[in-house]
């Protein structure tokens, strides 16, 4: 299942952002995707306000890894920095994909061989203005469901895809 939904600012696409985070459950999985400037954290810092994260959130890029605390945990990767699927086992990443909580990986394309679990692909594009391009896939459940309830009843500029 895929859907595309086209936002016209960056507040836009963090109130997406939110509107995932207040759906996902315990242990999700979410593969960001989208190119420097794309705004992926834009849409993770969406993502933790909807989980119920209290404070800032920024990307990790020099840390890799932002855990925060809210009705689930949110366990935010930026994976830019590394070059080596070994990188991802050294940091651990294997032990906090299968917790409870909820984990955002920025840059996921970069190793698709290791990220082949089940998991909500969302890609962001921007054309150089504040519009961007947001397609989500989902190829199982529970994130087929994650996806039909975030897109009911979305305004135009919703693509419905399969």
């Amino acid at each position: 299942m895929k859907y595309e939904i086209r936002t016209d600012s960056e507040q836009a696409t963090e109130d997406l952002g939110e509107a995932l985070g207040r759906r996902l459950f315990p242990g999700a999985v979410v593969l960001l995707n989208g190119e420097i400037g794309a705004g992926k954290t834009v849409f993770a810092r969406g993502v933790g306000r909807g989980l119920g994260v209290n404070v800032p959130i920024q990307s990790p890029t020099f840390t890799l890894l932002n855990a925060h605390s809210g009705r689930l945990p949110f366990n935010h990767f930026d994976l830019y920095r590394l070059s080596s699927e070994e990188e991802l086992f050294e940091l651990g990443l294997d032990e906090w994909l299968d917790g409870e909580g909820v984990s955002l990986v920025e840059w996921a394309g970069k190793f698709a061989d290791y990220f082949a679990m089940p998991a909500l692909i969302v890609w962001i594009a921007s054309d150089g203005s504040t519009d961007r391009q947001i397609l989500f896939q989902a190829k199982t459940e529970p994130y087929q469901a994650v996806l039909r309830e975030l897109t009911t009843g979305r305004q135009v500029g919703a693509n419905p895809g399969n």
